[in-house]
C-alpha cells in the first residue's frame, strides 16, 4: 500500500491544504492524476463545494479531484480509481456514509494495487482500526466503529499538548489514556498539526516539523522525530 496520512489541512494563517500539498505532490508523481474524493465528512457546507475547495489545491500542483458522490456506483468508482483522497471534517458523519455504500472493503481491496490513499484530519482516522481515537462529537449513530485497518495502530489528528488557561476538563493526552485502559494492546499516534505519515515501499515515515507522540498502555509517552524508525508501530 501507499499512504499519505495528514493531521490538519490547514496551518493558520495559510490558504487550505496549502503547507502539504507539495508532499502531495510529490506523493502522487509528476504525471497529471485525477484522483477520486470522498467529502462525507462535510456536514455545514455541500461536497460539491467540497470538491471546489480541493481540486483548487489540487490543480495548482498539476492533479485534479472527481467527487466519489457524482456516480452512480461508488463503490465501481473505488475500484476503477487512479487515486482516493478523502477529507477532514466529521469522523462520524464519514464513516456512516463509507459503511451504508459498503466502501470500507472496497478501498482496502483497491489499495493492495499500491493505489495512492491522501486522507487528512477524519480521512487519516479511517486509515486505523477503528474512529475510536477521533476528536470529533459524534453527530451520527456510524453502525459500527470499525475502519479499514490500513495500518494497525490509532492515530490521533490534531494531537495538541496544551491545557487551556480556565479549562477543567480532560487534556488530550488523558483523553488517550482512557482509551489505553480499554484497548491496552494498541498504539496511538498523537499526530501533530502541520505533521503526516507517509507509507510506502512497506516503510513507515514522519514527514514535518514536529514530532509525533506515542501512547501505549504501561508505556511512559515519547516523541519521536522524523529521523526515528517507527517500524514497530507496523508489527
Amino acid at each position: 500500500m501507499r499512504l499519505l496520512l495528514i493531521s490538519n489541512s490547514t496551518n493558520p494563517g495559510e490558504a487550505y491544504l496549502d503547507y502539504p500539498k507539495e508532499e502531495i505532490k510529490r506523493f502522487l508523481g509528476e504525471e497529471p492524476v485525477t484522483a477520486l474524493f470522498i467529502p462525507y465528512a462535510a456536514v455545514t457546507f455541500s461536497f460539491d463545494d467540497y470538491v471546489a475547495k480541493v481540486e483548487e489545491r489540487f490543480a495548482e500542483i498539476g492533479h485534479h479531484v472527481v467527487g466519489i458522490h457524482t456516480f452512480d456506483d461508488p463503490v465501481k468508482a473505488v475500484q476503477e480509481a487512479k487515486a482516493i483522497v478523502v477529507g477532514g471534517g466529521n469522523t462520524w458523519q464519514l464513516v456512516r456514509m463509507m459503511h451504508d455504500q459498503g466502501l470500507m472493503p472496497a478501498i482496502a481491496e483497491k489499495l493492495q494495487d499500491n493505489t495512492p490513499y491522501i486522507g487528512w484530519s477524519a480521512g487519516s482516522n479511517v486509515a486505523c482500526p477503528t474512529l475510536r481515537t477521533t476528536n470529533d462529537m459524534p453527530i451520527i449513530d456510524p453502525k459500527g466503529f470499525d475502519c479499514m485497518n490500513l495500518v494497525p495502530f490509532q492515530i490521533n489528528p490534531h494531537y495538541l499538548d496544551a491545557h487551556p488557561d480556565g479549562h477543567g476538563g480532560e487534556t488530550r493526552e488523558q483523553r488517550i489514556e482512557e482509551f489505553l485502559e480499554i484497548n491496552p494492546d494498541v498504539y496511538v499516534v498523537g499526530l501533530r498539526e502541520a505533521t503526516m505519515l507517509k507509507y510506502e515501499d512497506g516503510n513507515l515515515s514522519l514527514i514535518g516539523p514536529r514530532p509525533l507522540r506515542i501512547f501505549k498502555k504501561d508505556m511512559t509517552p515519547k516523541e519521536l522525530n522524523p529521523t526515528d524508525d517507527l517500524s514497530f508501530l507496523l508489527k
